[in-house]
């Protein structure tokens, strides 16, 4: 039986011009797909590393700009008339230490144990106080303000990644000395990257499961005694 050449051709001719549609149209979806996915990846660089509204802020001459929302942080823990010096005499009254993070670094550090680039501690004292409205006994923390000190991550501006700074009542304030005690005694006795997260009781049972209680803690704390 011959084949029907005139039947067939326009048939060939059919099946060929829907593979080049199909061919065009795959290739116009990929193009698409590769650049839907360029454009993710660039928002995503972008929200990365665009700089919260919370990262640690300077002036022109280097100073830290007090961060004035601190309150609005995720607060850590209170601690009162604790002293890391046994030496020094106790104050004739006591004093709250409340300290606050900014959100980002709290979030990275319930992820990893560990505290991320441009985490800002706050540390807020204020005075205790005993009479006031129906309080009999204990004590309550006052409305005033007895200083505030700030405790900064920022790898590429300090050397040993963190500093310290103190304000009282300004809007900015100079980095502590790189000699003063605070920077030996965190690095000396912080449980985790140089911070006393020994004190703050939810991320310090976060940094045992993780595993980033630093070696100079747990050798002392293995040597101490538990009270």
């Amino acid at each position: 039986m011959q084949r029907n050449n005139r039947i067939l051709q326009p048939t060939a001719w059919a099946v060929t011009e829907v593979g080049t549609i199909l061919l065009h149209m795959l290739i116009k979806l990929s193009a698409l797909l590769i650049g839907a996915f360029l454009l993710i990846s660039v928002l995503a660089f972008r929200l990365e590393t665009v700089p919260s509204a919370n990262s640690p802020a300077y002036t022109s001459d280097g100073q830290l700009k007090f961060p004035d929302h601190y309150r609005e942080w995720v607060y850590l823990t209170t601690g009162i008339d604790m002293s890391y010096n046994p030496a020094l005499q106790s104050a004739d009254h006591s004093m709250f230490d409340n300290v606050f993070v900014n959100p980002e670094a709290y979030k990275a550090f319930t992820q990893t144990g560990t505290w991320p680039d441009k985490t800002t501690l706050v540390l807020e004292v204020r005075g205790a106080q005993s009479k006031g409205s129906i309080n009999q006994k204990g004590h309550y923390q006052g409305t005033d303000v007895m200083g505030l000190e700030v405790h900064v991550k920022d790898e590429a501006r300090f050397p040993g990644k963190w500093a310290f700074f103190g304000f009282d009542n300004e809007t900015s304030a100079k980095m502590i000395p790189r000699n003063m005690e605070c920077y030996s005694c965190h690095s000396d006795h912080g449980a985790v990257d140089t911070t006393f997260v020994q004190f703050y009781p939810t991320l310090f049972e976060i940094a045992k499961k993780k595993g980033t209680l630093s070696t100079g803690y747990q050798k002392e704390t293995a040597s101490t005694p538990a009270k």
